[in-house]
């Protein structure tokens, strides 16, 4: 099947071509994912209060950096409609500049009121006391990671997931050596602790964030022009936040639900808190394959949907929601072979291992049903329709936010991972209406790109 895809005409498969470009993001997120694991595993030798504070500055760090690229995401489609146009396509990555900077330092301040949060939720005023300039450091690293987004989305959105991973790996490599430099210490030298960790972040993040600048700016179609930020356009930056920042707030959701969810599961008992822990851990790899596909798969929907060809943007979903389901299944399948050594790697209680093997087809269910409906979320994003998305998971996790603490004390961690899984199937039943219905609309009008 031959297909434009944004970046020019392809013999390959469009299958083919949308896996092709999410391996690079995939293997990029799973490499930043290993770099939280690093720090986490070197302060922990370091010092139970620095691990304690690096937790809880995390907690919020987190979110605040995925509710920053969530917002990025809605740039995608309007990169993707000017792909071959420079000129057209300047002033789009500058309102995403802006676009960054503004949720870059609302997440910023967040982050830097970690020591407030921290006395407000009564957190032990060792950990407090340990905090130091972390948060103010990572305050700073939100900022810097959010305009190097603008440019790795606007990556994406051109189809060049290669130089998105160049970027990512490069800054992550840097966060690993750092670390391990900075907070325990080499030589004669002692190390700095936390503050070691939040400089090797910043640093990644910034290393991160100018490669991928200066791929924008001399690997594309953008070479030799000049991408400053200039003067604020704020009618050009809400429209591209109408989209973006829905996005933002859908994250948002899930984070604070599944933390809901924790605490549901901590109320228990102990052994159920590290089983859903640790199974946490395994849904969020492998579903790492679907959101990497979901992205790969936009700027291909956005050109057809662009043009106004319903059905195309139909087929190019399809296709990569078939090629997220297969990554996601084959992941399970590995998993379920392998599950003895891959499980001892996060523990060596057979106990627990046990559990979590007992509870694995339930894994299974909720990371296929979440790959699903996060594929028919983005083909909402190629249409530059997110609200549904927001308004579905705010209905569907907000009564699962309800009903957790009272499934998971009457029927335990496994009815607490029943309803999970039932969640995201009405999500999938949500999120796959919407694209349906609105993908028709959008082509009935001829497009959204003269909407």
């Amino acid at each position: 099947m031959a297909a434009t895809d944004g970046i020019g005409q392809s013999d390959k498969p469009k299958a083919r071509r949308i896996a092709s470009a999410a391996l690079p993001l995939y293997l990029t997120m799973i490499a930043s994912s290993a770099a939280g694991i690093v720090d986490a595993s070197v302060l922990g030798r370091y010092g139970t209060v620095s691990l304690a504070a690096f937790a809880v500055t995390m907690a919020v760090f987190s979110p605040a950096v995925a509710a920053v690229a969530g917002a990025m995401r809605g740039l995608m489609p309007f990169v993707a409609a000017n792909d071959e146009d420079a000129d057209a396509l300047v002033p789009v990555v500058r309102n995403g500049m802006w676009l960054g900077i503004c949720t870059g330092s609302v997440a910023a301040l967040c982050v830097l009121a970690v020591p407030l949060i921290a006395l407000l939720m009564g957190v032990p005023a060792a950990t407090r006391e340990g905090l130091g300039a972390f948060p103010a450091l990572l305050a700073a690293a939100v900022l810097v990671t959010a305009v190097g987004t603008s440019a790795t989305t606007t990556l994406v959105g051109l189809g060049r997931g290669k130089l998105v991973m160049r970027a990512g790996m490069a800054g992550t490599a840097a966060a690993v050596v750092l670390s391990l430099v900075l907070v325990g210490g080499v030589g004669g030298f002692t190390g700095l602790g936390l503050p070691g960790a939040g400089v090797a972040m910043l640093a990644s993040s910034l290393i991160s964030a100018t490669l991928a600048h200066r791929a924008l700016r001399r690997s594309t179609v953008l070479a030799g022009h000049s991408l400053r930020p200039g003067p604020l356009d704020l009618r050009a930056v809400f429209k591209i936040a109408r989209v973006g920042i829905p996005l933002a707030a859908t994250v948002l959701i899930k984070f604070a639900v599944l933390g809901v969810l924790a605490m549901a599961v901590a109320r228990v008992d102990t052994d159920s808190t590290a089983v859903h822990s640790i199974s946490i851990t395994l849904v969020n790899f492998m579903f790492t394959a679907a959101a990497a596909t979901g992205q790969a798969t936009v700027p291909i929907a956005a050109k057809d949907a662009g043009a106004g060809d319903g059905a195309g943007l139909r087929s190019t979903v399809l296709t990569g929601l078939g090629v997220a389901f297969g990554a996601v299944v084959l992941l399970c399948v590995v998993l379920a072979v392998a599950r003895g050594p891959l499980l001892s790697l996060f523990t060596h209680d057979g106990d627990l291992r046990t559990q979590i093997v007992a509870i694995l087809p339930l894994v299974f269910v909720v990371v296929v049903t979440d790959g699903i409906q996060a594929l028919f979320g983005f083909g909402l994003i190629a249409i530059k329709r997110t609200v549904p998305s927001l308004a579905v998971f705010a209905v569907v996790y907000g009564l699962l936010a309800v009903a957790a603490i009272p499934v998971a004390a009457a029927g335990g961690l496994a009815a607490l991972w029943g309803a999970l899984a039932g969640a995201n199937m009405l999500l999938v039943a949500g999120q796959s209406f919407f694209f349906f219905r609105n993908s028709r609309q959008s082509a009935a009008l001829g497009g959204v790109a003269a909407a």
